[in-house]
């Protein structure tokens, strides 16, 4: 192992330890904590384990398990894939943001007073374009990533037309029927799940960015070769985590979500 790459174990390792011992207690209370440096956490937004909202609203727990189930898919169905999606998947796709984009808007307009919007904001609404989202960002993520990464990336998409796209869709609906439930069994693995999403999509990121930084483009053909761009990219994440954590608790003073009125 390179000197290099230890230090940056050692880094990474103090950042996750320190983290881990200034956030609220237990497996739920970790992920309220990463949720708290990405997402509003209002209550009334927010689906419940009984009384305890889940770590992130409704909204952006449809867009964070979106993204674990989107980028979990593309694995599946083309390791290395990197060509662009279909023109048909683009304009789905498309039309998932566009979703996003309005029931973001109309639940935003429905808090002013006076204001017009189209329909009654729901939290079933925030899930499935939350969701949807989640889809959009995997599908542009999964392609970047292999482009960036790897020496034998496949160019051929891994969205190839639709019958892939309406599977992953599916998959999709089928989740947010499962958190509709409510059922605690259900939600308990899945708010787990949508916060490690925002790791995972941050991860991600940051491991590219690392890799570029640092003039390694296309430079590995195994997964056990980007270990240390990946714990790299990792550290990036939980770094900004960690700011954003300490940027709004010194802001409230609370591990609460924002309140309204």
């Amino acid at each position: 192992m390179e000197s290099w790459s230890r230090f940056i174990y050692l880094g990474v390792g103090l950042l996750a330890l320190g983290w881990l011992l200034n956030t609220p207690e237990g497996l739920l209370g970790k992920a309220d904590a990463v949720g708290y440096a990405v997402c509003h956490r209002i209550d009334l937004r927010s689906f419940h384990l009984g009384e305890r909202q889940l770590p992130l609203c409704a909204r952006c727990t449809g867009m964070y398990l979106g993204a674990v189930l989107g980028l979990l898919y593309q694995a599946i169905i083309g390791r290395k894939r990197a060509g662009t999606p279909a023109k048909s998947v683009i304009v789905s796709v498309g039309f998932l943001v566009l979703f996003f984009a309005v029931d973001g808007l109309n639940s935003f307009l429905s808090l002013i007073p006076g204001a017009p919007y189209l329909y009654q904001p729901q939290n079933w609404w925030r899930l499935f374009s939350g969701t949807g989202m989640g889809l959009a960002i995997a599908i542009a993520l999964f392609p970047g990533f292999n482009q960036t990464i790897w020496m034998d990336y496949d160019p051929k998409p891994g969205m190839d037309g639709w019958s892939k796209f309406g599977g992953v869709l599916g998959l999709a609906l089928l989740l947010d029927a499962l958190v509709l439930t409510e059922n605690p069994v259900v939600l308990y693995p899945l708010a787990l799940v949508s916060a490690a999403g925002v790791l995972l999509v941050l991860t991600t990121v940051y491991s590219m960015v690392w890799v570029m930084i640092i003039g390694a483009e296309n430079r590995y053909q195994r997964v056990g070769q980007i270990l240390t761009p990946v714990v790299a990219g990792f550290g990036l994440a939980l770094l900004q985590i960690i700011l954003l954590d300490l940027g709004r608790y010194w802001l409230t003073g609370t591990w609460d979500g924002f309140h309204l009125g």
